[in-house]
């Protein structure tokens, strides 16, 4: 199966008929259809690493302010136990922990309803273990790579560059210059296969302070990156920036 990284950006994206969105839904009529999806999601932050096992993963809109049409849109698919065991299983060594509690974040809901509309495929979240770096997420993704023989779609949600206290709130405003250079860094990284220089914080600059001023939006598109294998490659299909600080870079390894 591909891997996926998908930037998800403001909740607004749940409802908007943009070239993000259309990008999301051209996607999903070619992609072929898992038996599970589970998803690395930047709004599930834990101490210790979790997987979702709730058989019927609740919906959650967790986030605030917005038109009362976010609040209404339903997207609830199964949930998928017997994966969830699955990956604990097989991580034994690290001590991944299962939840029934947590559910569907925006993270992945919102993402998801674009790609799959009919909401049929069994979802899960993965959490982000805060007290871990960039590395040993990396590596933990790498772990995650024998779902990938089993029919298992992985997706990592979450943005590149996501600095919300420069936000503008038009969402096209002009992308500010250190976003568009870190967006290219990312880029160019992948393209050359160079996944060292996305885990060292040291080689970013300014321009990666200033797009990654927390990680949390980060961490997901290392889990993605770690499953690439010598003959995958990577293929974007998206490429934005919304609110002038938010990429809305997408990609697919495959």
């Amino acid at each position: 199966m591909p891997v996926l990284f998908v930037g998800h950006g403001s909740p607004m994206n749940i409802i908007q008929n943009n070239a993000y969105t259309q990008s999301l839904q051209k996607l999903g009529t070619t992609l072929p259809k898992p038996d599970a999806i589970p998803v690395i999601s930047a709004h599930w932050l834990t101490r210790g690493t979790f997987v979702c096992d709730a058989s019927q993963p609740q919906q959650i809109y967790d986030y605030y302010g917005f038109p009362e049409a976010l609040y209404n849109i339903k997207y609830r698919p199964p949930g998928s136990p017997s994966i969830a065991h699955v990956i604990a299983k097989e991580l034994t060594t690290h001590n991944i922990q299962l939840d029934h509690t947590w559910g569907l974040d925006h993270a992945s809901w919102a993402v998801l309803k674009h790609l799959y509309p009919a909401a049929d495929i069994p979802v899960l979240e993965m959490s982000l273990d805060v007290t871990k770096n960039e590395e040993d997420h990396y590596m933990l993704g790498k772990r995650l790579a024998f779902l990938r023989n089993k029919n298992i779609l992985i997706i990592g949600s979450g943005n590149i560059v996501h600095n919300l206290r420069e936000v503008n709130f038009n969402e096209n405003a002009d992308p500010f210059p250190w976003a568009t250079e870190f967006d290219e860094y990312v880029k160019n990284s992948l393209l050359q296969k160079d996944h060292s220089r996305l885990t060292r914080k040291s080689d970013w600059g300014t321009s990666g302070k200033l797009s990654v001023p927390t990680n949390d939006h980060y961490l997901p598109m290392l889990y993605s990156i770690a499953l690439q294998e010598e003959n995958d490659n990577v293929r974007f299909f998206h490429e934005s920036i919304q609110n002038a600080s938010v990429s809305m870079r997408c990609f697919m390894i495959s």
